[in-house]
């Protein structure tokens, strides 16, 4: 089955398209919680063994909207849709896999897309004003061209839909989650859960009996307590703010910085100051720089500033890791993927330095080997296992769709 997977912005459509096998004996049914919606989308879902999955062909369009060269989502996938028949020599998209951020707490699984799914995620855009609203436009926009596509939406939020309430609640008044729906959603879900069942496959180990931390480090980062391969407890809260130090964004602060810069600054109001936390913080305030691969750069040339991004951004993730150890019950292995995670031998080593009171410790030289494989990164005298897990959100949609549309064409 050959699924167009995209991820729509505000002003871009980044897409993909994979070839999923699927076959009987691959196929690993398990039945969604959604209730129905005006259809019926309570369909199997399928998680799919597919090793021969294969990227077809891939790519970004940009300037999309007010001032841009493509004046909306309809023109842009008409863009998109030339570069495709060419690129696919005459062959023809089966389904689309949407990548959407923000599924609320309606939803808990990907779902076979209706006017009404759409309808849902732009009534949740307060929640993700810069994202579910551009993901809604893709949906019409397909919607629009191939009137008859099954399309598929994967949520990152979903799932950590199994977090205990204890971990989601906020400790402020109730009428704050009862009207407005503050609490603690979590994101990259749909990289944890890929590599959570890439992990505990690796490891030999039933799925339902895998304890785990999953840290998955890029530009944004978070991570996550897996207990019994579900997420009990997320870095990331009731936005990807929250957290860890990331490349622009603050992560965890104390609330009255906040109230403190509003009260003090009269040049800053919220709008101004959600701009700085989320696009002048983190890594680029303290180091001056996002990329990783400059940070190390510099501080192996001595600039002070450098190595205090890194050495925070460490020490960090170093605690959530040691509170989740103790939440999971006593983890089986950490693991580390996205682009920091899988990519930086230095910060995995700042990282487990800081964990010597657990007994973990690395290999050296398998800390240092590239490498697009699963891998054992940590030394023989470790006391927890640590891996290196390559995560590919775009083949965890692709193989979400492929399954559900299964699922439906199986049905009838």
């Amino acid at each position: 089955m050959l699924v167009l997977v995209i991820n729509s912005g505000s002003s871009s459509i980044k897409y993909q398209v994979r070839e999923v096998t699927t076959s009987e004996e691959n196929v690993a049914p398990y039945t969604s919680s959604m209730p129905a919606i005006n259809e019926r989308i309570t369909l199997e879902q399928a998680t799919l063994g597919a090793e021969g999955d294969e990227v077809l062909t891939k790519g970004l369009i940009e300037n999309i909207g007010e001032g841009g060269e493509i004046a909306d989502h309809s023109q842009a996938l008409d863009v998109m849709a030339e570069r495709l028949d060419r690129e696919l020599n005459g062959r023809e998209i089966d389904a689309v896999g949407h990548r959407v951020v923000h599924g609320g707490e309606r939803f808990s699984a990907p779902v076979i897309v209706n006017n009404e799914i759409i309808r849902a995620i732009e009534r949740l855009a307060p929640l993700a004003p810069l994202h579910n609203p551009a993901a809604a436009l893709g949906l019409r926009a397909i919607q629009k061209k191939w009137p008859e596509m099954p399309q598929v939406v994967v949520f990152d939020t979903a799932f950590h839909r199994s977090l205990p309430e204890k971990a989601w609640r906020y400790a402020i008044p109730d009428a704050f989650y009862r009207l407005h729906g503050i609490r603690r959603y979590g994101f990259h879900g749909t990289s944890h859960d890929y590599v959570t069942g890439k992990a505990a496959e690796f490891l030999g180990v039933d799925r339902e009996d895998f304890d785990a931390v999953i840290a998955h480090l890029g530009n944004g980062a978070s991570v996550t307590a897996i207990r019994g391969g579900a997420s009990i407890d997320t870095s990331m809260g009731y936005t990807p703010l929250a957290g860890l130090v990331m490349g622009t964004r603050s992560g965890d602060i104390d609330p009255s910085v906040l109230t403190g810069i509003l009260t003090r600054n009269k040049d800053v109001d919220a709008e101004r100051l959600d701009e700085i936390l989320n696009k002048e913080s983190g890594l680029t305030a303290v180091g001056g720089t996002n990329d990783m691969r400059e940070l190390e750069q510099r501080a192996e040339s001595g600039d002070s500033g450098a190595q205090l991004a890194m050495d925070m951004a460490a020490y960090r993730l170093a605690k959530y890791i040691g509170g989740y150890h103790v939440a999971v019950g006593g983890m089986q292995c950490l693991v580390f993927t996205a682009g920091i995670g899988e990519n930086s031998a230095a910060f995995r080593r700042l990282v487990v330095d800081e964990l010597s009171a657990l007994g973990i410790t690395l290999a050296p030289e398998a800390n240092e080997v590239r490498s697009a494989e699963t891998r054992v990164i940590s030394g023989e005298d470790s006391a927890i296992t640590v891996l290196v897990v390559p995560t590919d959100e775009e083949r965890a949609i692709a193989e979400a769709t492929a399954g559900l549309v299964e699922a439906r064409i199986d049905h009838g």
